[in-house]
């Protein structure tokens, strides 16, 4: 593929359609990864907001296991490049297994509190630990919802969120 073809690929928004197929393909590949680790879990799709976001659940401890926040951002890495090399398209699918998204929702929203409560306290700005795309543009939504700023630091996998006054 040129690196036209490639720009060109990433501004355009896919289809529900395109989005769908993407789900099957990376729930395919969650199911045959599960069936390895002899895991029992039901896969469950949904498309919002020009993404595909598969919750894996019902699996019981077993399946608990691999809820912890890097095993499940590693998944959803190898996911996404399943899913990428099957439908040649840019890949944002969002892997949840057994509640972990909610879960690390809920630690980012206490880390939020936390630094709102320095700055309250007179911090001039608060750095949060490095974390994935995804988990700062959570943090950033929260951040402004609460009348405060972020910007985001750092490169790879050191990028994070600096929380400032508004």
């Amino acid at each position: 593929m040129t690196d036209n073809a490639v720009n060109q690929q990433h501004r355009d928004e896919p289809t529900i359609e395109e989005l769908e197929t993407e789900g099957d393909r990376a729930a395919d590949y969650i199911e045959g990864l599960l069936d390895i680790a002899d895991l029992d879990g039901d896969i469950d799709i949904n498309v919002a907001s020009g993404r595909v976001y598969l919750a894996v659940n019902g699996g019981g401890q077993d399946l608990d296991r691999l809820a912890n926040p890097d095993t499940v951002q590693a998944m959803q890495d190898l996911t996404r490049l399943a899913a990428q090399a099957k439908t040649e398209r840019f890949s944002r699918l969002i892997l949840d297994i057994a509640g972990s998204r909610e879960a690390r929702a809920g630690e980012l929203k206490g880390l939020v509190d936390a630094a709102v409560a320095q700055i309250a306290a007179g911090r001039a700005e608060v750095a949060l630990e490095p974390m994935s795309s995804y988990e700062r543009k959570l943090v950033h939504d929260e951040v402004a919802d609460r009348g405060y700023r972020s910007e985001s630091r750092g490169e790879g996998r050191d990028r994070r969120l600096v929380i400032t006054a508004a």
